[in-house]
């Protein structure tokens, strides 16, 4: 299978600074780690991550692949000419192309820009689905730097425009190809892109405005939510850049079992085993619910796997439509061991109903079994 733009899989343009390119990789591996996104994908994706990462922050390498794609990246091509051309796509030959002639939008490095998302999966108990709640997560991101406030220059000392790039964050640059001599647009290298230079680094961040840190958040998780739902904190994701707004967390949520009960989106079900004679003469008895135990009427004569409903006894939906509905399912216990008193009284039902049990010994019992399963 062909691998993917190296910028494609980072969700970026050609020609992305060096910042926006470490950003990306760190917002998208940790929301494919293996050890947090138990997709089964994931690793897959990490990997992908991962390498597109090696390629575009080493400065050589990412030249390279600016300008010949993948072919520039095989080991037979050695970074010259067309080696590796693929008849079933264009492949690097679109790379170079759009390397060429300039491909990948062009911004203004010191525009504002919104801080990227994230994602977390929270694993909760099914009381804590049904019934909502507060719980604290830990989760590893990026904030601005306490030092420098997020300018990525030490305390007193100047931030300048880049002289080289005047700000702009890119170069023009001339390339010998197979076409001619050809200017392109480049990130710069003496600012990686920013437009800016410091009189001297933040120690705390190195020049990055941000660093890593363990972070504690407190989510509210709604009443009735469900696996696969997610909520969106806003303004809990990555710090902006230039004076942008943070980016948002989104919470996923995974809901444990029950030893009870079994979720059907916002219906409860649950299975009871009754007599056999509370089922031939009726009985009332008692089942649980998410609210407590109830008293439920079993009319005689019910058959096994028989149905019932307690009407709005399910979980309120996440959205407010309401709740949903509690069905109970209950089966007839069959004796497995009875005494000689039983065994008389069953026999003399059996003469009762007609049946011989010294002449058609399992006759009696093979009917009373199919009237357990309602047959």
């Amino acid at each position: 299978m062909a691998k993917r733009d190296y910028y494609e899989v980072l969700g970026l343009s050609k020609g992305a600074s060096k910042e926006e390119i470490k950003r990306a990789y760190k917002k998208l591996s940790k929301k494919y780690h293996p050890d947090i996104n138990k997709d089964e994908d994931a690793d897959v994706k990490f990997k992908e991550i991962a390498e597109a990462y090696e390629v575009l922050s080493d400065e050589q390498k990412k030249a390279q692949y600016d300008q010949f794609g993948h072919a520039g990246m095989g080991q037979g091509a050695g970074g010259q000419g067309f080696g590796g051309f693929n008849a079933g796509g264009f492949g690097g030959f679109e790379d170079i192309f759009s390397s060429f002639f300039g491909g990948g939008a062009r911004r203004d490095p010191n525009a504002p820009r919104q801080g990227s998302d994230l994602q977390y999966t929270m694993s909760i108990d099914f009381e804590e689905a049904v019934f909502g709640g507060e719980k604290e997560i830990t989760i590893p991101k990026e904030v601005e730097c306490e030092v420098c406030n997020g300018s990525g220059a030490k305390p007193g000392t100047k931030v300048n425009t880049c002289t080289t790039c005047r700000g702009v964050g890119q170069v023009q640059v001339e390339q010998d190809t197979p076409f001619g001599r050809v200017a392109t647009q480049t990130t710069c290298p003496d600012c990686q892109g920013s437009g800016k230079t410091f009189e001297h680094k933040c120690h705390k961040c190195h020049g990055e405005g941000t660093h890593t840190k363990d972070v504690k958040i407190k989510v509210n998780i709604p009443e009735g939510v469900d696996t696969g739902q997610k909520i969106r904190l806003a303004g809990k994701g990555e710090p902006g850049v230039n004076g942008g707004p943070q980016g948002d967390l989104y919470i996923v949520f995974r809901v444990k079992s029950h030893p009870t009960f079994t979720r059907d989106g916002d219906d409860i079900h649950l299975s009871k085993m009754i007599s056999f004679s509370q089922a031939a003469l009726g009985d009332e008895i008692e089942v649980p619910t998410l609210t407590g135990k109830v008293k439920l009427t079993i009319p005689a004569g019910t058959q096994t796997g028989k149905r019932f409903r307690l009407k709005d006894k399910g979980v309120k939906n996440v959205r407010g439509f309401g709740h949903g509905d509690q069905f109970i399912t209950v089966n007839i216990e069959t004796p497995s061991k009875l005494t000689e008193r039983q065994q008389e009284l069953l026999r003399e039902f059996a003469e009762i109903n007609g049946e011989t049990l010294q002449e058609q010994p399992n006759n009696f019992f093979d009917k009373t079994r199919k009237f357990f399963k309602g047959d």
